[in-house]
């Protein structure tokens, strides 16, 4: 049986970029090292680099994200963008929506001990809960699925003149290119590529923005959330 891989130090980028949030970003970093780890959710060679890699690298998105806004973190995984940004972020309304139960369970967890209280855990894929929760300003992921297919999850939960921003790697260009007549068909107004995270992780952070005009997920979507809307009004009258 191999040991254990050790949680390295907080890195002194981790004091700057939390602020009052320190000490229970340090649990996160803790949490993921131990019980996500031995839930599957984190894999046990991503720890020595929790950090850098994950942490920190997800925390930098919040200067993509506009001050007071509801997010939807799709996919949320162990957390990551979702958990790291409310912990930079106060002002925001946050959902993390994630259709697996042990994941979930974990992030439940973890947004109780942590006293989260502007963040909401729930458990669903993007397509079962469109027209069910309220449409956000902006949706997160990151290493859920390539941009094309993220976009037909992300992009009709948002609201119009929404943004979707995904955290991506080396190939952000490449998929932004491949996906260019999937954003348009789905509402998509303008696309561009950030890099978040200077002087805080090296190489910065890579996000795909793509802003939505006023049809997220054009037409099919549209009337896909109106019957979601219709029958969530027709359950609740009786």
């Amino acid at each position: 049986m191999t040991e254990a891989a050790e949680l390295p130090p907080a890195p002194e980028q981790a004091r700057e970029v939390f602020g009052d949030r320190f000490a229970d970003a340090v649990r996160y970093a803790e949490l993921l090292a131990e019980a996500g780890v031995q839930r599957g959710l984190i894999g046990p060679r991503e720890v020595p680099r929790l950090w850098e890699r994950h942490i920190l690298n997800c925390a930098v998105l919040s200067e993509a994200v506009p001050e007071g806004v509801t997010v939807c973190d799709v996919g949320s995984g162990a957390g990551l963008p979702g958990i790291p940004l409310a912990l930079v972020r106060d002002d925001l309304n946050i959902t993390l929506l994630e259709p697996l139960l042990r994941r979930t369970n974990f992030l439940t967890e973890v947004v109780e001990l942590l006293g989260l209280d502007h963040v909401t855990v729930v458990r669903g894929r993007a397509e079962e809960v469109l027209g069910k929760l309220p449409p956000v300003h902006v949706v997160t992921a990151r290493a859920v699925a390539p941009l094309d297919r993220l976009a037909t999850w992300g992009i009709p939960l948002l609201r119009p003149y929404g943004e979707m921003l995904a955290l991506k790697g080396d190939t952000a260009e490449e998929e932004l290119k491949a996906a260019a007549t999937a954003l348009s068909k789905l509402g998509a107004v303008e696309t561009s590529i950030l890099h978040v995270g200077e002087g805080i992780v090296d190489p910065m952070s890579t996000v795909v923005r793509v802003e939505v005009g006023e049809s997220p997920g054009g037409v099919r979507f549209a009337a896909k959330r109106a019957k979601a809307a219709r029958t969530g009004r027709a359950r609740r009258r009786r």
